[in-house]
């Protein structure tokens, strides 16, 4: 009997890693090696040059927008200032008092409804204008003329500190009449045409500017800004030599913080070679077939589909769930990416989490279902990490600062359990050793950033009357 039951836990395990072993072959090409890092990251560092470049600007994947940001905060800033961050199904309004080092802050949280996100350009400036004056009214500043800051956190061409033009939209936004269009210019006729509202737009700047000087504002080191949440993109401060489209003043300092818009990166193909059939996939299906592709590699508004995408395979190639999968596992995006969180929560050969999902996905699986489970996750949750990891390397081996603090927001750095030890760990072995750095999480970074560029302009306004 005893001979019997040992036969019967070994033939179980040979199983169980029989199938472990199938599934971590069949994921393999989602794990990728310094090697393939160091080349995405040359080939990035092509396209961040081709961006910036007079000639080659127009055909390049990542288009390096100059946002005409020049400074950081230095500390004199003083004022009230209101802000608006806009960059995904909600908006925030927050009333900001700065002084100096010191600020207090006030905000609400509008949400967008799918009818206007996928409306007219028109319905979602008077939507935006509505909430601000509500807003305004409850904080009792109505009767003020305060400055502006405006996150806007979709690719934009940058003409101006004040006037930006939509690329495209990303984020599952589809409003009309807005592609091309000058979105403060926009804003700026909702609010005229309600008329009980007086609001002065000092500044228009994306999530990854916001947050580069939230954190600025803390720690003088931050010159790099980097957002990882529903999608995914940084900003960092580049010497004016090296930006043969700038327009504007030669004037001390003499630099600019750059929008890289890295999302589009591979767009024209430059990364077939790390493409796994999953990311081909999702891009087919996706709102926006062909464009954002490294975005679609990172972010949170993809990597839950990843993963499921990847278990539905593994389920019809009979290695996972008896091959059995309920129909809320074949609904597209209803793995949602916060579960690959809460999975890579549980210790090792613990599944109370994944059980739990499981649950809410309606679906039955053994602990060896749950293993093959927290591998699937980790692979993609990884490759996630170490493509932002290449891409951070990539911007501090650029800029050759002895010491550089990257500012970080975005829900997935932000509650992925093991996202920023991953970067951390990755950027030092991908970075120059003498380009030292530090990850800073930002607190309610876009938006304060947004009022801090405002506050910033106002500063250098005043400077240039006196």
């Amino acid at each position: 009997m005893e001979m019997r039951t040992c036969l019967g836990r070994l033939q179980r395990l040979f199983c169980l890693s029989t199938q472990l072993n199938a599934i971590e072959a069949m994921t393999r090409d989602l794990e990728l090696p310094n090697d393939v890092l160091q080349k995405v990251s040359a080939k990035l560092l092509d396209e961040f040059n081709k961006g910036l470049g007079k000639e080659t600007h127009k055909s390049a994947e990542v288009k390096m927008f100059m946002t005409y940001v020049r400074d950081v905060p230095n500390g004199s800033e003083s004022g009230t200032f209101l802000a608006l961050d806009l960059g995904g199904t909600n908006f925030r309004v927050l009333l900001i008092d700065i002084d100096g080092d010191r600020f207090s802050m006030q905000n609400e949280i509008y949400a967008i409804p799918q009818e206007i996100m996928l409306g007219t350009g028109a319905e979602l400036f008077e939507h935006i204008a509505d909430c601000l004056s509500k807003f305004m009214d409850k904080y009792k500043v109505k009767d003020k003329k305060l400055p502006l800051g405006f996150t806007f956190s979709f690719p934009c061409r940058q003409e101006g500190l004040t006037k930006a033009r939509l690329v495209q939209w990303t984020k599952g936004f589809k409003c009309s009449g807005v592609e091309n269009e000058d979105v403060v210019q926009l804003l700026r006729e909702a609010i005229k045409k309600r008329r009980d509202i007086n609001i002065d737009v000092m500044a228009v700047v994306n999530d990854t500017t916001g947050t580069l000087m939230s954190c600025a504002h803390k720690n003088k080191q931050c010159r790099l800004g980097l957002i990882v949440g529903t999608g995914t993109n940084a900003c960092y401060m580049e010497k004016l030599e090296n930006v043969e489209l700038w327009d504007g003043d030669q004037n001390e300092p003499r630099q600019v913080i750059i929008n890289t818009e890295w999302g589009a990166f591979g767009d024209h193909g430059s990364l077939e070679f790390v493409r796994t059939r999953y990311d081909k996939e999702i891009d087919s299906a996706s709102l926006n077939p062909g464009k954002q592709l490294f975005e679609k590699m990172i972010s949170g508004m993809y990597m839950g589909e990843l993963v499921r995408r990847v278990l539905v395979h593994l389920a019809e190639e009979n290695l996972m769930f008896s091959s059995k999968l309920s129909e809320k596992m074949k609904t597209p995006y209803l793995f949602k990416t916060k579960y690959i969180s809460q999975i890579e929560s549980d210790p090792r050969g613990v599944y109370e989490e994944a059980h739990s999902v499981m649950v809410k996905m309606d679906m039955v699986g053994t602990d060896d279902d749950c293993e093959s489970l927290k591998l699937i996750c980790a692979r993609v949750s990884s490759r996630a990490a170490h493509l932002v990891s290449a891409a951070v390397a990539t911007i501090l081996n650029k800029m050759k600062r002895p010491h550089t603090t990257v500012g970080v927001d975005g829900s997935v750095y932000r509650f992925h359990p093991r996202f920023h030890a991953l970067m951390e760990a990755k950027i030092a072995e991908l970075a120059n050793p003498q380009y030292k750095f530090d990850l800073m999480l930002s607190e309610d970074g876009s938006g304060r950033g947004a009022a801090l560029v405002a506050a910033v302009a106002v500063r250098t306004k005043k400077q240039k009357a006196t």
